[in-house]
């Protein structure tokens, strides 16, 4: 088998895992639209009374956790298949993501996050392994429309807008920093993409706007509020790792630790942006609603720089282009 017949297959399995989680989106959006309101099922929980000669709290027994998300039982049996289906379409279509990233990598005989493209296959496979392997702890049911449009997405942008054939890089690339310092990056990226989703919602559920009854379809806010910053405690160390290793990389590749890059003064920016969301998010007298605001503000940085820096600012990483 060669190269060029290497590559066709990766195009094929990215194909594939497009088809694949465009129908677990639509899967996810008819759990979301049968699903009962979580918040109404809250309500009803709350009104009914203990059973006489039940066991007490710390008895016996032990009551349910208060978590804000659906059990199997409380939800709408059709509503469940179509949850199940879907959540076993998001593994199946990460894994076509994986054997896309892994064919063309034997395609090119390298690592292949080379150029924008790769790493938007990259980050949607982070992002939607993140959705799934956190799925696997708790019920994230309710986000997966979300993660899986945004997913579905970003495949087609990078299809049509930003794809390129497989092809060999640009010397400087040729390092073992590569699959270090990039996938770092493309997992950060992943992280902090599903956070920001997760803020987002907040800051919508926490204002009730739209249609009142869509939102009560989620958990409460203050459940939303911890899970986005749960997201962000781990995507900001892997940040920071990108940026000390691409420091280290500079070095070695240019002979310097700083040149004032564009790409090298984003990621600082996107850096120090969730540095401050992180400050926020500790200091009690600052609102859970700035703290969020700022960590969407610094997913905004990070479309910035995957975007309009590297489209429009020339620099010693115009080659991901």
């Amino acid at each position: 088998m060669n190269n060029e017949m290497l590559a066709q297959y990766a195009n094929y399995a990215l194909a594939s895992a497009a088809l694949v989680i465009t129908v677990a989106m639509l899967c996810y959006a008819l759990y979301l639209a049968q699903a009962v309101p979580m918040r109404e099922r809250a309500e009803v929980g709350s009104k009914v009374p203990a059973i006489v000669g039940g066991p007490a709290d710390g008895e016996g027994g032990s009551a349910p956790a208060e978590t804000g998300f659906a059990t199997a039982g409380e939800t709408a049996v059709r509503a469940r298949k179509a949850a199940g289906v879907a959540g076993s379409l998001s593994w199946l279509g990460a894994g076509f993501l994986l054997l896309s990233f892994a064919l063309r990598g034997f395609a090119v005989d390298r690592f292949p996050l080379g150029n924008l493209f790769e790493f938007s296959i990259g980050g949607a496979f982070f992002a939607l392994a993140t959705f799934s392997v956190a799925s696997t702890r708790r019920d994230l049911r309710w986000l997966g429309v979300f993660v899986t449009a945004f997913v579905t997405l970003l495949l087609m942008v990078a299809s049509t807008a930003w794809y390129v054939e497989a092809d060999e890089v640009v010397p400087s690339l040729n390092s073992y920093w590569l699959p270090i310092h990039v996938t770092v990056a493309t997992l950060a990226v992943g992280v902090l993409t599903v956070g920001a989703i997760v803020s987002g919602l907040y800051l919508l559920s926490d204002r009730e706007v739209g249609g009142e009854r869509f939102w009560r379809k989620l958990p409460p806010a203050q459940s939303l509020e911890k899970l986005s910053y749960s997201l962000h405690i781990i995507g900001f160390p892997l940040w920071s790792f990108t940026l000390i290793a691409g420091a280290i990389w500079a070095r070695e590749a240019w002979g310097a630790y700083w040149t004032w890059d564009p790409k090298e003064v984003w990621t600082f920016v996107i850096w120090t942006v969730y540095a401050a969301y992180l400050h926020a998010r500790a200091t009690k007298t600052t609102p859970r609603r700035t703290a969020n605001w700022i960590a969407v503000a610094g997913f905004a940085c990070i479309i910035i720089n995957y975007t309009v820096v590297n489209f429009y600012f020339i620099g010693m990483h115009s080659y991901a282009q």
